[in-house]
């Protein structure tokens, strides 16, 4: 009996030390230059939103700037400090990138910063244009008439498609600054044009994909389709229209101008983080357009509504959902994926394949890395 006490014990001690809420303050101690300038925190908390007010440094005594992270649960967080945008990041005092800072948070805590430099203080080295020629920009401002706004448009072809006659699969995938030009993604490429004339030689298996611009600032609001559960990120969700955007104009545009496989089984849609999230509700509302999705590292934290909707999805056609997350990426990260795609699997006609890479962050380098297994699974 004494033995079981103390059992008890221990697991109510454990289960109390994991359910609990610390406050974490961040103190900006020296700045080198721009002192005056406001500075924002962004991390894994806020959905790496570098110019979020809520998260915004406040003076502090001996003229220094402070945020105090008020009930944070226990784990790890990363984060790093800009002036707004990532164009305006902390750097090194030689103006080189420095790595996530980390908190291991275990109870209150104290974080005291140096910031050595801002990026935006050393003059920019010339990114090289690497999309290959099988890449081309069908428009710097295509038309979103639900969303009154306008977009740029990738377009990666096979390199057969010139010299043949034949019709292929597409792929559509957000954050199309980031899929095929390191001229144009600021945290590095994902090589998809690359990658694909490797493997369309390996597997025969031939895509166009269309990679579509995230709308900066509208970046989270379009690949949200629900409205905010945290008021401080108050922003209304226009997921529903931005894939009523992608359905309804983008897909018969491509439809008619290429040569495609129109239907289900042969159209596909991908994307990391909230791309991730926005391309596994392409499937929950648009199964009869989408019969296959990459979902990397999704937000699924967004909003619990995620889960009910995926108890309540049930379509007759053979749908496939590839999910991947990284163990480095948030604490919940991999159990909110493993909640979703459990329920998923649960159901008939729906293939699932889940990745974890343990090591894995969450950043550009990781979904490259992954995407080749995603494109021959999900064209298999």
């Amino acid at each position: 009996m004494k033995y079981l006490f103390i059992f008890f014990s221990i697991l109510f001690t454990c289960k109390t030390a994991l359910n609990a809420q610390f406050n974490v303050r961040i103190v900006v101690t020296t700045i080198a230059t721009k002192q005056e300038d406001d500075v924002y925190v962004a991390g894994n908390f806020n959905n790496w939103n570098p110019k979020d007010e809520n998260y915004k440094l406040k003076p502090f005594a001996g003229g220094r700037k402070a945020i105090v992270l008020k009930d944070i649960s226990a784990g790890t967080y990363v984060f790093k400090l800009t002036r707004g945008s990532w164009e305006k990041v902390e750097c090194t005092a030689d103006g080189l990138d420095i790595t996530d800072r980390k908190i291991e948070v275990i109870g209150d805590e104290v974080i005291n910063c140096d910031v050595l430099g801002w990026k935006d203080n050393y003059p920019k080295k010339a990114k090289p244009y690497t999309a290959s020629p099988q890449v081309k920009i069908i428009d710097t401002a295509f038309g979103m008439p639900n969303l009154n706004r306008t977009r740029r448009i990738w377009v990666y072809l096979p390199k057969s498609y010139a010299s043949s006659t034949k019709t292929y699969p597409v792929l559509y995938m957000h954050d199309g600054q980031n899929l095929f030009n390191e001229q144009t993604a600021p945290f590095g490429e994902w090589g998809v044009d690359e990658c694909l004339d490797s493997l369309q030689k390996i597997s025969g298996k031939e895509c166009i994909v269309v990679g579509i611009d995230h709308g900066a600032d509208k970046r989270i609001s379009e690949y949200t389709p629900y409205d905010f559960t945290d008021k401080k990120n108050a922003k209304d969700g226009e997921g529903k229209l931005y894939l009523e955007f992608l359905t309804g104009h983008l897909k018969p545009f491509i439809d008619n101008k290429y040569r495609t496989k129109k239907d289900q089984p042969n159209t596909y849609i991908a994307g990391s983080s909230l791309g991730g999230l926005i391309s596994f509700y392409a499937i929950l509302k648009h199964s009869n357009t989408f019969g296959g999705a990459g979902i990397f590292s999704p937000s699924f934290w967004i909003n619990p509504l995620t889960a009910k909707d995926a108890l309540n999805f049930s379509n007759p056609l053979p749908i496939k959902m590839f999910f991947y997350a990284g163990g480095k990426e948030s604490n919940t990260m991999v159990s909110d994926m493993n909640k979703i795609a459990d329920i998923i699997e649960q159901k008939q006609n729906y293939k699932v394949l889940r990745v974890v890479n343990p090591i894995a962050e969450h950043n550009e380098k990781a979904w490259r890395k992954e995407f080749s297994n995603f494109y021959l699974w999900i064209t298999k």
